[in-house]
């Protein structure tokens, strides 16, 4: 069956608005670091279990966990520690492979990070690389297809270089032809732009209904209310209250938009230029709030200035005053 594409000249973002609707959010949980540089694996666990309480989905090995900067060892110690706190409920993992300009496309080295993944409980997201978006457009969907024949089930992930130098924001007609794989149970859209995602949410309910289309937009968080899902770095600031906005709009609240408007705030800040440098926000925040030791981060990933934690005292103060009315 052929399906025409959106035209975002057609494309009326007030009439998409869906209310009542339940959100499904994924909260991409910080690795957090010891003072002497260690991993705080105490830390980590405590921000599992705290995503978990709230109601959200942890996804471990992302962006927010160092994904690309941390060796296979430690993947697979956060995934064996994930698994021990998760019981029966669900989590997501990161699938990264590491490579370099120019590579080709290697199942061998997705098939290797999946089967951990898949040894610990997980589902995969499969970060790009440069093998994987190598070449002719035409030809990505065909990888997807590949890994689908190692997982049951699988999310895939548009990664836009403002992230990350080896992704790619794909085509709507190859996001259609990846839609259609049925083991990709669904994308994280991480191009930051509000019209590409409502592209591929209408694309999303005239092909597959079923299909998670997954905001990875920082900037924009409110795109829940168009009926995208979330994959969210932000989400680990603040999983319970991100939970709790998640019930408002479910319950057609208005005080959704008021804790939006807070979390967002926090958005903007924490995802200013260098964009990488969020986690350094994080860790600040975490620490604030007396959730894990130190506010270091991996060696190799940028900082904040220390002038900017009285800014998060502040918010933080904000974020309180709505943990008190709950």
């Amino acid at each position: 069956m052929s399906h025409s594409l959106p035209d975002i000249r057609k494309i009326e973002p007030v009439k998409m608005i869906r209310r009542r609707r339940k959100v499904v959010g994924m909260s991409a949980v910080l690795l957090p670091f010891c003072g002497n540089g260690t991993i705080d694996w105490n830390g980590f666990d405590s921000h599992v279990i705290r995503t978990l309480q709230a109601g959200l989905v942890p996804a471990v090995n992302m962006d927010t966990g160092y994904a690309n900067l941390i060796d296979d060892q430690t993947r697979a110690t956060a995934l064996a520690h994930t698994a021990g706190l998760v019981g029966r409920k669900k989590y997501v993992a990161g699938a990264f492979v590491a490579d370099r300009p120019g590579a080709r496309w290697n199942p061998n080295a997705y098939r290797r990070q999946i089967d951990v993944i898949l040894k610990y409980g997980g589902t995969p997201v499969i970060f790009q690389s440069y093998g994987l978006i190598s070449g002719d457009e035409k030809a990505i969907p065909s990888r997807y297809n590949e890994l689908a024949a190692i997982c049951s089930a699988f999310i895939a992930f548009e990664l836009g270089a403002m992230f990350a130098p080896f992704g790619r924001i794909y085509s709507l007609e190859t996001y259609r032809r990846i839609m259609q794989v049925p083991q990709c149970i669904g994308a994280k859209h991480s191009s930051l732009s509000r019209k590409l995602e409502w592209q591929r949410i209408r694309l999303r309910d005239s092909v597959r209904p079923d299909f998670m289309v997954l905001t990875g937009n920082d900037l924009a968080i409110d795109m829940i209310m168009y009926g995208s899902d979330y994959l969210l770095g932000l989400g680990t600031f603040a999983p319970d209250l991100f939970a709790l906005r998640d019930r408002f709009w479910a319950k057609d609240d208005p005080r959704f938009y008021e804790l939006n408007d807070l979390l967002q705030y926090l958005g903007f800040f924490a995802f200013r230029d260098p964009v990488p440098a969020y986690k350094h926000t994080a860790a600040q925040l975490l620490k604030l709030q007396g959730w894990i030791a130190t506010n270091r981060t991996h060696p190799r990933s940028p900082t904040r200035p220390g002038s900017d934690i009285a800014i998060l005292q502040e918010i933080m103060e904000r974020l309180n005053i709505w943990r008190r009315m709950t």
